[in-house]
């Protein structure tokens, strides 16, 4: 039987140091589907190009920022499901059977599915962190791009796949989603994605998650996403 195919799109930016556990955690998913991994660079001066070519993954440039990076790298794939990875993100194992259940799903092609959000360190704070993000995603649906999005390409590319905005294009896309096809045509997988804590380390426990909040409720006021990321970076 013909495996589905699967482009995922890895937007990076001198992202060296945490590329490599990303990419080896997707090596399971060669057994399940037909696999194009593609590393949107937006400019990396680090060895971000190497590690990804190192690993048989492709590198394309584009313009620096997430949401473009994000648009280039899907423009770049012709799969008909993509998955859209931070690079400093690692699923656990078992993802593929996750994402080929929801698949084989009545309806999925008309769904898009996110992972459970779960942070790399064993600070009580961050478990304080994952049960709001639980929160959010169940009260508000809004996964974040640190959880993963799995897409039909038809679906994506009949909303418009992601805009060329500096941030909040996440938040952007799965709206989108919501507005065309429902709420529950958001999916929660029950499987984790593991990301990086290193910018609630430096940023702060709670002083990030109320900035983050912050720039949200600006987004949902109307203000440019341009604007709210000079608060946000």
């Amino acid at each position: 039987m013909k495996k589905p195919s699967l482009g995922i799109v890895i937007p990076a930016l001198n992202a060296q140091a945490t590329l490599p556990a990303t990419l080896a955690a997707l090596a399971e998913g060669g057994d399940l589907f037909d696999l194009d991994v593609v590393v949107a660079d937006g400019g990396s001066t680090d060895a971000t190009a190497s590690v990804a070519e190192d690993n048989g993954v492709r590198v394309i440039a584009a313009p620096r920022g997430r949401g473009t990076q994000l648009s280039a790298g899907a423009d770049a794939v012709t799969d008909d499901w993509l998955f859209f990875l931070h690079a400093d993100t690692v699923p656990e194992p078992g993802w593929a059977d996750a994402l080929a259940g929801f698949m084989a799903r009545p309806g999925a092609t008309g769904e898009a599915a996110y992972f459970r959000f779960v942070l790399d360190d064993d600070y009580p704070d961050a478990r304080r962190v994952e049960r709001w993000v639980a929160r959010r995603c169940r009260w508000f649906g809004l996964p974040y791009g640190d959880q993963g999005l799995v897409i039909p390409r038809d679906l994506y590319d009949r909303l418009g796949g992601y805009r060329p905005v500096p941030l909040m294009e996440d938040v952007d896309l799965v709206r989108r989603v919501a507005r065309a096809q429902g709420r529950r045509a958001l999916v929660g997988l029950d499987l984790a994605v593991r990301t990086s804590a290193i910018r609630y380390r430096t940023g702060g426990y709670w002083r990030r998650p109320f900035r983050n909040l912050f720039c949200l409720g600006l987004y949902f006021l109307g203000v440019p996403p341009r604007r709210i990321e000079r608060i946000y970076r």
